[in-house]
């Protein structure tokens, strides 16, 4: 198992949480009261961080949020900073691509970045996954079933085999792909069925599972679909911005306490 999932483990433990707060910190969100900071969305990401550190298993940066505004540097002040407090960062990015770039893109996750585990995009095949692979101490999030209205254009095809596009890449992730033991699945958490017949396929895999909060997913009927291996549950824009006032970590903290406590009791 990597570094980065026995952190996971821990955590959810020692923090009894599997919640994952997304940090897509958008700079026309940020509340007033930090626009005259020297590093507003930094200033932002710290305050979320100090309020709900002890309520999470990981925090998770959408790096669009910061590339659009050349903030590359609050990031990675974001990223470290949340590490220094004990929690990993998987960083959302979404990578895909084959030889030297995929090995660029690699660089940029790891070395750049310094994060602790990061998503990718498969659908160019194992040459553009595997130079993520060989971080063996990191997580590595392979899109599987992404819960977006066009997920369905492509992941929903029917093979030869009579297994659907998004079921024979689990089936690779988990059987061919995963051999330094590093490899989550991203599955949208609004699609339950759909979760459970990928858990089906990989056994204990751990899955990333965005869509709890601003997009509606049912916590119940998510946690019974994906039991017998790992979870990782994102909410992002009900959390950190549950507030635009002076108050906005508190507020963050309060709906987080509440994510919180609606996954566990379903345990």
């Amino acid at each position: 198992m990597s570094k980065f999932f026995s952190q996971i483990d821990q955590l959810s433990v020692t923090n009894q949480s599997l919640l994952c707060i997304g940090l897509d910190t958008d700079t026309h969100k940020i509340p007033q009261i930090l626009k005259n900071d020297a590093d507003p969305i930094f200033s932002f990401n710290r305050e979320i961080i100090d309020s709900t550190a002890d309520l999470v298993c990981c925090y998770k940066p959408q790096i669009a949020y910061y590339a659009a505004n050349g903030a590359e540097q609050s990031l990675c002040k974001s990223i470290d900073y949340a590490q220094q407090k004990g929690i990993p960062v998987i960083l959302d990015a979404k990578r895909g691509d084959i030889g030297a770039t995929a090995k660029m893109y690699t660089a940029e996750a790891f070395d750049r970045y310094n994060a602790d585990a990061v998503t990718i995009n498969p659908y160019m095949g194992f040459d553009s996954v595997l130079p993520f692979l060989e971080y063996a101490e990191k997580g590595i999030f392979i899109l599987c079933r992404t819960s977006n209205p066009g997920g369905s254009d492509l992941q929903n095809l029917r093979l030869d085999s009579g297994l659907l596009l998004y079921q024979h890449l689990a089936s690779l992730a988990a059987n061919q792909w995963n051999h330094n033991d590093n490899v989550g699945l991203v599955v949208g958490a609004t699609r339950e069925e759909e979760i459970a017949a990928v858990r089906k396929i990989v056994g204990n895999m751990s899955f990333l599972l965005p869509g709890v909060g601003a997009q509606g997913a049912d916590v119940a009927s998510m946690m019974q679909h994906g039991k017998g291996g790992g979870m990782i549950i994102n909410s992002s824009r009900a959390i950190i911005y549950a507030s635009n006032t002076s108050n906005f970590a508190q507020a963050a903290r309060r709906v987080a306490l509440e994510t919180r406590a609606t996954i566990n009791q379903h345990r």
